[in-house]
């Protein structure tokens, strides 16, 4: 049987699961999975079984490596931004 993952090796995944997640381009994808990691993790947060900790653990590691590969993929095939993103503003010339 392994090893329940530390507490450090936890909040680790937790934080690069947050990372990834904001590196999606698309606002829907971004915010849908920062949502869902958070609320994923929240649930286990008072969990002191080992052996739920540990399969809690690899489950959200191999979620992580198909995160990043969508995040990736997401990257590459990113569209316009939407609305409620924050937009650059428009560069307007001081002569005019």
């Amino acid at each position: 049987m392994a090893a329940a993952p530390t507490k450090q090796s936890l909040l680790h995944l937790y934080h690069s699961m947050l990372r990834t997640s904001q590196s999606f381009s698309s606002y829907n994808f971004r915010h849908y999975f920062v949502h869902r990691t958070k609320s994923t993790f929240r649930e286990i947060q008072n969990e002191s079984d080992p052996a739920k900790l540990s399969a809690f653990y690899e489950e959200r590691a191999k979620e992580l490596a198909v995160l990043k590969r969508s995040a990736i993929v997401n990257q590459l095939y990113g569209g316009w931004k939407l609305v409620v993103e924050k937009q650059e503003p428009e560069h307007v010339r001081s002569d005019s």
